[in-house]
């Protein structure tokens, strides 16, 4: 395992180029690198430079957001989480409608149209937090010590059936239902670990404990990754990045 410290304008993407280049080069095969990032327009970017790099090898390197690995991984064996194949992905402007119908029937229908909407919103972010935190409704309603945390367990509880019922997943879920997936079946597991020869992860300060979870089960007691950050970047604590990570 390797970290590597990286400040501003220091070259982090370039530090992953590079070590995916010489792994290329040191025999691995191209399907059995892996790298992920936060955002669609950085892992475009790095799979450019890979390309420029290592030619139509660096092509077949998988490089992709930690969303889009979820994805691959839900989308091979969808019914491991519960889920049928051809399931549907909410985006944030789908749970939250989701949401607000849940409060609405949750509350006997006497919250006007505006609160609703801003009940909803937060209802998004607290549940967002707790799978990013990898809590179950189950878990949340224990632990659960006020009326309003009670609640939003319930709320909670009820949002996750109403997807599982309409076979969808919100975009937490694209991480944490991997997770789940991995951490049930050993045999699954191996699978993953035998594919995932090499994981690279840029701007690793900003993981959050869900994203932290899947890198360990698929890079196993190998521990065969290389992760550049830096801990002075570190600013979606609000979003539950945990820069201790590193």
């Amino acid at each position: 395992p390797m970290l590597v410290l990286a400040g501003a304008g220091s070259g982090k993407t370039r530090v992953i180029t590079a070590k995916i280049v010489h792994l290329l080069r040191s025999g691995l095969a191209p399907e059995q690198v892996f790298a992920v990032t936060f955002t669609n327009r950085a892992a475009k970017e790095m799979g450019e430079r890979v390309v420029d790099a290592a030619g139509r090898d660096g092509a077949r390197v998988a490089i992709s957001t930690f969303h889009r690995l979820g994805l691959r991984i839900l989308r091979e064996d969808p019914r491991a989480v519960g889920l049928r194949g051809g399931f549907s992905i909410y985006d944030s402007a789908d749970a939250e409608s989701l949401l607000r119908e849940l409060l609405r029937l949750h509350f006997g229908g006497e919250v006007e149209a505006p609160q609703l909407r801003e009940m909803a919103r937060a209802a998004a972010g607290v549940i967002s937090n707790w799978k990013n935190d990898l809590r179950t409704p189950e878990e949340v309603a224990t632990t659960a010590r006020s009326s309003l945390e009670r609640s939003q367990a319930a709320v909670y509880a009820d949002y996750v059936k109403h997807l599982k019922a309409s076979n969808a997943v919100d975009f937490d879920d694209l991480i944490l239902l991997p997770v789940f997936a991995l951490r049930s079946s050993a045999e699954r597991r191996a699978l993953w670990q035998a594919r995932v020869r090499h994981l690279l992860v840029d701007e690793y300060q900003d993981t959050n404990g869900c994203q932290y979870a899947l890198l360990r089960l698929l890079t196993g007691e190998a521990g065969r990754f290389t992760v550049v950050g830096d801990d002075d970047q570190s600013i979606y604590a609000w979003r539950g990045a945990r820069p201790d990570h590193l």
